[in-house]
C-alpha cells in the first residue's frame, strides 16, 4: 500500500520535474525572439538574416529529433533528458557571446537546436509510462510550461536586455538551466521495467526495436500521418507568429522591449494555458465513450484559431491585437491539449518515442520556412499582411484531422491495458 502511494505521488512529481525542464526549454527559445531588435541593431543583421537564424534552429531541431525519438525507445530516457537539458543550457550561454551571424548560427541555431531536440520525445514517452487514464491531463499540465516559459521569458529577458544588455539574458537563462539539469539527475527515476524502451534492469526481456520495424509500424498507420500533417501546418503558423510578434508590436505600436516581451506572449499564452487544460479534461472524459473525441476537439480548436489570427495581424489598435492574441491562444491550447494523446491512441507503446520524434521532425521541417518567409514578405506586403496570410493554413490541419476521424481512426486505434501506476 505504501509503495502504491509512493508511486502515485511520484507520477505527479515527475510531471513537476519535467514541467520545469520544458519551462526552460521554451523560455530559452523565447529569449532570442524577445531581444531580436537589439541583436539586429548591434550585430547589423537584416530581417532575412534574423529570420534565417530562427529557421536554421528549427531545421536543426527537425533533423535531430527523429534520432532522439528512436534513442528514447532504446536507451534510458532519464539520461537523455539530463544531457539534453545540460547541453542546450551551455549552448544558450555561448549564444550570448555571439559577435555576428556566423556565431549566432553556430551556437543558437545548431548547438541549441540540436540539444533541445533530444528532450521532448523521451519526456512524453516517460510521461506515458506513468500515466494512462490521466494521460491527456498529465501531458497538458506538462504543455502549460510552454506557455508559462514563453511569457516569463518574454518579460524577464526583455527587462534584462533593457537594463543589462541582450547578452545577459542568454547568460541568466543558460545558468539556471544547468542547475535544473542537476536536479533532474537527482530526482527523476529510471524507466519503468516492462514498459517501453529497455533500461539496464530489463534489457534482456525488452529487446531493442529495429529501426525498420518501428518505421514500418508507424508509417503504415494513416491516422498517424494525418496527425503529423495537422501538427506541421499548425506549427507553421505558431512559429511565424512567435518569432515575429515582439518585433511586430514594437514596429506597429511603438512599444519598448520590456513591453513587447510581455505583451507579445502574455495574452496569447495565458489563454492557451486555459485552453490546454480545459481541452484535456473534456477529452479525457469524452474519449472514454467516443473514440474520435480527441480529434474532434482538436479540429474545433484549429478552425476557431483562424478569425483571431486575422484580428491579431490586422487590428488598428493594441487592444484589439491583444484580443486576437488571446483568442488565438485559447483555441491553439484546445488543439494542443490532445496532440500527443491523439498520437498515442494510434501508436503502440514500444514505438511512441520514435513516433513523437518523427512527428516533430516532419512538423519542424515543414514549418521551418515560416520565420524567414514572414521576414521576406514583411517589406513588400507590410507587416500586418505578412502575418495575416498565415491564418488560412489552419484549414489544412483541420482537414487532415477530419479525414483521420472519418476514415482511419477506427482501424488504427490501439487498445492497451491499464498500467501499474493507474491502480
Amino acid at each position: 500500500m505504501n509503495a502504491m502511494k509512493s508511486n502515485q505521488s511520484y507520477k505527479w512529481e515527475l510531471i513537476g520535474l519535467l514541467w520545469l525542464a520544458y519551462f526552460f526549454n521554451q523560455a530559452d527559445r523565447m529569449v532570442y525572439n524577445t531581444v531580436l531588435p537589439q541583436i539586429r541593431a548591434e550585430l547589423g543583421l537584416t530581417d532575412v538574416h534574423a529570420g534565417l537564424v530562427a529557421s536554421l534552429f528549427i531545421i536543426t531541431y527537425a533533423l535531430f529529433v527523429p534520432v532522439a525519438g528512436y534513442l528514447g525507445d532504446v536507451f534510458r530516457r532519464k539520461s537523455i533528458i539530463f544531457w539534453s537539458l545540460l547541453f542546450w543550457s551551455v549552448a544558450t550561454i555561448f549564444s550570448g557571446l555571439s559577435t555576428g551571424l556566423f556565431m549566432l548560427i553556430l551556437f543558437r541555431s545548431l548547438a541549441t537546436g540540436g540539444g533541445e531536440a533530444f528532450y521532448y520525445p523521451s519526456a512524453n514517452s516517460l510521461i506515458s509510462q506513468y500515466h494512462q487514464k490521466t494521460r491527456a491531463l498529465a501531458m497538458s499540465i506538462h504543455q502549460t510550461s510552454l506557455y508559462v516559459g514563453i511569457v516569463s521569458s518574454g518579460w524577464i529577458s526583455g527587462w534584462i536586455a533593457e537594463n543589462y544588455g541582450w547578452r545577459s539574458a542568454f547568460f541568466v537563462f543558460g545558468s539556471f538551466g544547468i542547475l535544473l539539469a542537476l536536479l533532474i539527475l537527482w530526482r527523476v527515476r529510471p524507466d519503468l521495467p516492462g514498459k517501453t524502451g529497455p533500461s539496464a534492469d530489463h534489457r534482456e526481456t525488452m529487446p531493442i526495436v529495429p529501426v525498420s520495424e518501428a518505421l514500418k509500424a508507424i508509417l503504415r498507420t494513416p491516422s498517424v500521418l494525418a496527425i503529423w500533417i495537422g501538427f506541421a501546418t499548425a506549427n507553421f503558423v505558431a512559429l511565424g507568429y512567435l518569432t515575429w510578434a515582439p518585433t511586430f508590436l514594437q514596429e506597429k505600436f511603438g512599444q519598448l522591449p520590456k513591453e513587447v516581451g510581455f505583451n507579445s506572449t502574455f495574452y496569447h499564452h495565458a489563454f492557451a494555458f486555459v485552453g490546454v487544460l480545459a481541452g484535456a479534461r473534456i477529452a479525457d472524459l469524452w474519449s472514454r465513450r467516443r473514440q474520435g473525441a480527441r480529434l474532434e476537439i482538436q479540429t474545433f480548436g484549429l478552425v476557431l484559431c483562424i478569425p483571431f489570427v486575422l484580428l491579431m495581424a490586422l487590428a488598428d489598435t493594441a487592444f484589439w491585437c491583444y484580443v486576437g492574441l488571446a483568442g488565438f491562444g485559447l483555441f491553439r491550447g484546445i488543439f494542443e491539449s490532445n496532440l500527443f494523446a491523439s498520437l498515442f491512441d494510434v501508436v503502440a507503446p514500444k514505438y511512441r518515442a520514435t513516433a513523437v520524434g518523427l512527428m516533430l521532425s516532419v512538423g519542424f521541417v515543414i514549418s521551418s520556412g515560416s520565420p524567414v518567409l514572414v521576414g521576406a514578405l514583411k517589406e513588400p506586403l507590410g507587416f500586418s499582411y505578412a502575418l495575416a496570410w498565415l491564418a488560412p493554413i489552419f484549414l489544412i490541419a483541420a482537414l487532415a484531422l477530419t479525414l483521420a476521424r472519418l476514415f482511419w481512426l477506427h482501424k488504427d486505434f490501439v487498445t492497451e491495458p491499464d498500467g501499474p501506476m493507474e491502480t
